[in-house]
C-alpha cells in the first residue's frame, strides 16, 4: 500500500530524513514514534506529497504523491500536527466544504460528525472553539470521504479523557479496513491501538517491529534505540 525506498530529505545542509526504506500494508495500524525533530512530520509530509524527497522514491499504491498530489489526496486522510483550519468558517460549513472537495459519492458525513463529537457545534465559528474541539474538527475532516489511508499526527491532542477513549476505539476499528499511520508521543496509545511500531531518530529508522504485548516493554525499547542512536 505504501512504500518508501531509500528516501532522504534535506533542507539546505540539514538532513531531516536519511535513506529510509519501509513498506506498510493495507489494514496495518502503525505507531510512528520518535523524539522531537526525529523526522516524523517530514516523512508524513512526503507521503502526502506536500514535500518532495531529495532522493529515493515514495509510492502510495501505484501513485507518486509528489507528482500526482491530487490523486494521492483522494486516498489519504491527513490530520497534520498544527491542524490548519479556516477559523472564520462555521464548523458545519467547513466540514461540508471538505466533504465536497473530497468526494460526495463516498460521504460518511453524518457518521463522522457524530463519532468525533462535533454534531452540537456545527453552527459555531471555528475561531471560537476550544483546542479540543478544533482537534475534533480536524480529525473529522481527515476521516471524511472514507479514505483508504489515514495519517494522523497527534490525533488525541487536546481531547478530554472520554473522547480519547472513543477516538482510540475508532482508530482501532478503522485499522481493520484501512491503513493507519499514527504519530504520537504517548506510548500507551501505540500499545492500545497499533499492531506495529516504527521508531525514527535523527532521520533514521532505528526500530521496526510488532508492538510488544508486555506492558512497559515499548517504553524500554524506545529508550534503548533512541539512546543508542544518540551515541552514534
Amino acid at each position: 500500500m505504501i512504500k518508501l525506498k531509500n528516501v532522504s530529505k534535506q533542507f539546505g545542509r540539514a538532513t531531516a530524513v536519511d535513506n529510509v526504506s519501509t513498506s506498510i500494508g493495507k489494514g496495518e495500524v502503525i505507531g510512528f514514534l520518535g523524539p522531537n525533530g526525529a523526522g516524523k512530520t517530514t516523512t508524513m509530509r512526503m507521503l502526502t506529497g506536500y514535500l518532495t524527497p531529495t532522493s529515493g522514491s515514495v509510492k502510495v499504491g501505484t501513485i507518486n504523491p509528489a507528482k500526482n498530489r491530487v490523486q494521492a489526496a483522494k486516498l489519504i486522510g491527513y490530520l497534520p500536527e498544527n491542524n490548519p483550519l479556516y477559523s472564520e468558517m462555521k464548523v458545519g460549513e467547513y466540514l461540508n466544504f471538505i466533504d465536497t472537495t473530497k468526494s460526495s459519492s463516498k460521504s460518511n458525513y453524518k457518521d463522522i460528525i457524530a463519532v468525533c463529537g462535533v454534531k452540537d457545534k456545527l453552527n459555531d465559528r471555528i475561531e471560537n472553539l476550544s483546542r479540543g474541539y478544533k482537534q475534533r474538527v480536524g480529525l473529522a475532516a481527515a476521516m471524511l470521504a472514507d479514505p483508504e489511508i489515514l495519517i494522523l499526527d497527534e490525533p488525541t491532542s487536546g481531547l478530554d479523557p472520554n473522547q480519547v477513549v472513543e477516538i482510540r476505539g475508532l482508530i482501532k476499528e478503522l485499522g481493520k479496513k484501512k491503513t493507519v499511520i499514527l504519530s504520537t508521543h504517548i506510548l500507551q496509545e501505540v500499545e492500545a491501538m497499533c499492531s506495529r511500531v516504527i521508531i525514527i531518530n535523527k532521520g533514521d529508522i532505528v526500530h521496526d517491529d510488532k508492538v510488544p504485548k508486555q506492558k512497559g516493554r515499548l517504553e524500554k525499547i524506545f529508550h534503548d534505540v533512541t539512546l543508542k542512536n544518540e551515541k552514534h
